[in-house]
């Protein structure tokens, strides 16, 4: 039964492969200077609005792919997936801190998984039936970056499991 959830889960978390070199689309480190915390206005997540051009000015050609495409990276190809050191994964677009590495857990299914982010509205989920299935598509509340998706066969405490592209993110490592 495990095999075939850690199946069904490579499935839905999967598009078709990319051709493209991904090595140099995400930094596995950065600074704590990268982490932009949250502004609200009125009690609600101020947003970041670029347009196409200024996002794919930003962004490397396989996160503007991941990020505002929503595309997905192949599993075990990220650098991040196998990260075990302490901090935070920061959206890679805006900086906002999105998952704690005491919440990440090996999912098996070769895309970094959290069982939940630091703050419930810093993500934002949709309804995704693209490839045929219902899914649950996640998003940087702030800027509206594709993350990946999140399934309800994670671990305790929430039971939840966010598959997260590492090209999304950028980690913060702790002193």
């Amino acid at each position: 039964m495990k095999y075939l959830c850690i199946v069904l889960a490579l499935a839905a978390c999967s598009e078709p492969e990319q051709t493209q070199a991904y090595s140099a689309a995400v930094s596995t480190e950065t600074s704590a200077d990268s982490i932009v915390p949250a502004q609200y206005d009125g009690g609600k997540l101020v947003r970041i609005n670029k347009s196409d051009a200024e996002w794919k000015r930003t962004l490397s050609e396989m996160s503007y792919y991941v990020m505002r495409e929503e595309g997905t990276e192949r599993a075990f190809t990220g650098k991040l997936w196998s990260n075990k050191a302490k901090g935070t994964y920061v959206c890679h677009a805006c900086g906002l801190p999105l998952f704690s590495s005491a919440t990440k857990f090996d999912s098996g299914t070769g895309w970094p998984s959290y069982y939940q982010p630091v703050a419930a509205d810093y993500v934002r989920e949709n309804k995704d039936s693209s490839l045929g299935m219902m899914r649950v598509e996640v998003e940087c509340a702030r800027c509206g970056g594709h993350l990946g998706h999140v399934f309800d066969d994670g671990p305790a405490p929430t039971g939840l499991r966010y598959c997260i592209n590492s090209v999304s993110l950028r980690f913060v490592k702790e002193n």
